[in-house]
């Protein structure tokens, strides 16, 4: 069995010739204007930045670890993310194999009754004596369409993209998990130390309550002052359910993120204050497109539309098909395997040009382009919403600092006042009413402390998040 070599030669050459035209154009990043530095940030020394650290690195806290540890072994969303990565390395193995032909092996027996009236009815009677014709065919046939232009090699570039594009988003996802589960995690502490002021208040408006009462029973006070100190008690008081039915909604969102049941949080006995060791350095802007995972995925997608406009316009050009096929063929059962007899082979080549197709073909390849228009202009909004940003966490940062420090000398004069004002009521130079004001404007100012430190280390995780940092 012997298939025409020269032919089969012959259009392996002209198609090798063919495909090694490659019609569109190569890929390039979209150009996209990026300052020098962030807005109101002094100039970097390097382009080094926090986003650059592993999450082990950057977090220190243990029970945070911990807790970020479950989120990226267990959260759903990361799984989900991970199993896209798999579909899209299936597909990357698939367009691999784009330049091979198709090869199948068939085995077939058929009989047919033809009409007595028929060509091959009359046939069968006449030289077979049998009312009905068989055919037995087993063989095995090749089909090799060698799609001219580059089309295969922009389907394999189109599905590599794809596969870094799942690989990215996975990582952006991861980013977006740590991060959340870290901010769980400081809102947690935060409400830890807002159910310990609103304690301590309770106990101090006890205390207060005592004194009034002795002051009442001495005659020194009449009874709106017990009253109003006894409703100012319940202020403090009633903060306590709140704060603790806050936590255990924290503990349970902080539990579904980190993919366990809901279940008490653990937490390390240390200040809240406390994010991470590393020097907040932002660098420059132009690191946000190697380091941001959704801005990389979002220039796969610009790649990705780039192949597939290629492929678009190849398939206007002629493609060249290759069909061969050998194998067994015969009208008897018992000669099936009849060698040489029952031998066949077939083999032939064409080259097919798309001449009039209703516009399909020049309209899908114009609409690829407007596909790769929007993909650049997603990308380009990708960049600057990183900028935008890593922006927006330097400003929190640098505000809340100085928001920070008026509310900390708020808090130590009214802490100073609070005391003062105890001890000048039992020498009878204050009013009942200038003790329960101070103790009032204590509790809410370090309630305000206790929420603008939560922000502040909010704001260090949203620049650890903004400029890339969490996959590694």
């Amino acid at each position: 069995m012997t298939i025409n070599k020269s032919l089969l030669f012959a259009m392996a050459v002209l198609s090798g010739t063919v495909m090694a035209c490659r019609v569109g154009k190569e890929f390039t990043r979209p150009a996209t204007a990026l300052p020098e530095k962030y807005r109101d940030a002094p100039a970097p020394a390097d382009s080094s930045n926090i986003g650059q650290l592993s999450w082990k690195t950057f977090f220190t806290d243990p029970a945070l670890q911990a807790l970020v540890d479950s989120a990226i072994a267990h959260n759903f969303d990361i799984q989900t993310a991970l199993k896209n990565t798999e579909i899209a390395a299936q597909s990357v193995k698939t367009a691999r194999l784009g330049n091979l032909p198709d090869i199948n092996l068939q085995i077939q027996a058929n009989r047919s009754y033809p009409s007595r009236n028929s060509l091959n009815g009359s046939m069968a009677d006449q030289f077979m004596g049998t009312r009905f014709m068989d055919d037995y065919n087993a063989n095995v046939s090749l089909s090799w369409e060698v799609v001219a232009w580059g089309k295969i090699s922009r389907l394999k570039e189109a599905a590599l993209a794809g596969y870094l594009q799942s690989t990215e988003a996975a990582r952006a996802v991861q980013t977006r998990i740590v991060s959340e589960v870290a901010q769980g995690y400081y809102n947690l502490l935060m409400l830890d130390q807002q159910h310990a002021i609103a304690a301590r208040n309770l106990a101090l408006n006890d205390s207060t309550l005592s004194m009034m009462q002795l002051q009442y029973q001495s005659g020194l006070i009449n009874n709106l002052a017990i009253e109003q100190t006894a409703a100012q008690r319940q202020v403090a008081a009633a903060l306590l359910p709140q704060l603790e039915q806050q936590i255990t909604l924290q503990e349970n969102a902080l539990s579904i993120l980190t993919g366990t049941l809901p279940a008490s949080i653990a937490r390390s006995n240390r200040p809240s204050s406390v994010v991470t060791g590393s020097p907040l350095q932002a660098g420059v802007p132009a690191s946000l497109l190697s380091q941001r995972p959704d801005v990389h995925a979002a220039e796969m997608a610009v790649k990705i539309a780039n192949a597939k406009a290629g492929i678009a316009q190849a398939s206007m050009y002629p493609a060249l098909n290759i069909t061969a096929t050998a194998g067994l063929n015969t009208f008897k059962a018992s000669n099936w395997f009849s060698i040489p007899g029952s031998l066949f082979e077939t083999v032939a080549g064409s080259i097919t040009q798309p001449i009039f197709q209703r516009k399909k073909l020049k309209t899908d390849w114009e609409i690829a382009k407007i596909e790769w228009e929007k993909s650049a202009i997603d990308f380009r909004r990708s960049v600057l919403t990183a900028v935008g940003e890593v922006s927006d966490a330097l400003v929190k940062m640098d505000k809340l600092k100085t928001q920070q420090e008026m509310t900390q000398l708020r808090v130590d004069k009214l802490q100073s006042a609070t005391r003062n004002a105890g001890l000048l009521f039992q020498s009878g130079m204050a009013t009942y009413l200038e003790v329960i004001t101070a103790q009032s404007n204590v509790l809410q100012s370090e309630l305000d402390l206790a929420s603008v430190q939560r922000a502040q280390q909010g704001a260090v995780v949203e620049l650890y998040r903004s400029l890339g940092g969490g996959w590694k």
